[in-house]
């Protein structure tokens, strides 16, 4: 029998519940990299809502890794108690609590979205930006630096301290930010990679940095904890990164011990030829799902329980990653659930609210 949208999913040694993941979404409502109340009810009430699994918004390994100064951080042991108050809760609630971890490199330094969204220089009280090669900033004249050999090693120690905090705090299941030209999608992508060393030039080299965070974190998850990683599948523009670099990557990753790859996509530049649609980047998950067999994520414009369900019950990717439709309705799940005549358990204190199936 196929599986549907709430058919069960193991994945080494959890399972989850449905298909319904809540994908990583900034909040920009943290100081100096804390969680905090909305951080509790934002990721809670997706929990009650019936999601299987929750994952954060970016949670910076450094300060230097924020996109912004109010981003959400785990660079410090500080940051661990009210994270685990979050996933505490979000276990409570029959859910599997997630962690994105990120570095934004040459986007970081900004102003959040409602503050403008623009680049914050040090002078204003932002930060020097750090990427894979020097990258000219949106204000025209800044400049983010090439990391350093040095520089490298200490984002690879960043990414591993981050795993043993977000192990601390109660997460089951890392997610590593590779897409939306962030740090590590600055180094994958030729668009921006202009290195000459062992870290640029040949798709080889250009993974370099990816792989080994894998490695190092995959040595420190649990056996039976699940390593996803979210990569943009390509970045929409010629001489890019492009989807067969991506079904190359998740060979090579599948053998590295990551089992989920979420598929995202650009991000890196602002191409005009993006072809937005319901559902446009499924096609990704479903092309690398084919061709290397790993598990995949769905993301992008899916809305509605048929939509998603359809891409599970056609075997087009195992997961969906929603968005901005649990923004709109944090319960999508238990009311998709209805719509669908699945069964779906209900929190004992909304059970009265649940309709009967028709």
């Amino acid at each position: 029998m196929n599986p549907n949208l709430f058919s069960p999913l193991t994945i080494r040694g959890l399972t989850l519940k449905n298909r319904i993941v809540v994908s990583p979404m900034c909040q920009y409502s943290s100081e100096d990299g804390f969680a905090n109340d909305w951080h509790l009810v934002h990721l809670g009430s997706r929990a009650v809502g019936g999601a299987a699994l929750i994952l954060t918004e970016a949670t910076a390994v450094s300060p230097d890794g924020r996109i912004s100064p109010d981003d959400l951080g785990i660079w410090k042991d500080e940051h661990i108690p009210f994270l685990k108050r979050i996933t505490d809760f979000i276990h409570q609630q029959g859910a599997i609590a997630g962690i994105q971890l990120a570095h934004a490199g040459h986007k970081a330094s900004t102003q959040s979205p409602w503050k403008g969204g623009k680049f914050i220089p040090e002078s204003d009280g932002g930060w020097q930006n750090f990427s894979s090669s020097e990258v000219i900033l949106s204000d025209g004249k800044s400049r983010a630096e090439a990391l350093t050999f040095e520089g490298i090693q200490q984002v690879i120690n960043d990414f591993k301290a981050a795993t043993h905090r977000a192990l601390e705090a109660g997460f089951k299941v890392i997610e590593i930010h590779a897409a939306h030209g962030y740090l590590i999608h600055e180094f994958l992508s030729p668009l921006i990679n202009k290195r000459t060393d062992e870290y640029g030039g040949s798709f080889e080299n250009r993974i370099r940095l990816l792989l080994t965070l894998v490695d190092k974190v995959r040595t420190i998850l649990p056996e039976d904890y699940p390593l996803f990683v979210r990569i943009s599948s390509t970045d929409w523009e010629q001489n890019g990164w492009t989807s067969d670099d991506s079904v190359r990557l998740a060979a090579i990753l599948k053998d590295k011990g990551v089992d989920v790859i979420d598929c995202s996509s650009g991000g890196l530049t602002a191409p005009a030829n993006i072809p937005v649609g319901l559902g446009y980047q499924v096609p990704f998950a479903e092309t690398i799902k084919a061709e290397t067999g790993i598990k995949t994520g769905a993301v992008g414009l899916i809305v509605t329980a048929e939509q998603a369900d359809e891409i599970i019950t056609s075997g087009k990717a195992d997961l969906v990653f929603l968005a901005r439709e649990l923004l709109r309705d944090p319960y999508f799940p238990l009311r998709a659930a209805t719509e669908l005549e699945q069964e779906t358990t209900w929190p004992v204190q909304y059970v009265r609210a649940k309709r009967a199936k028709k």
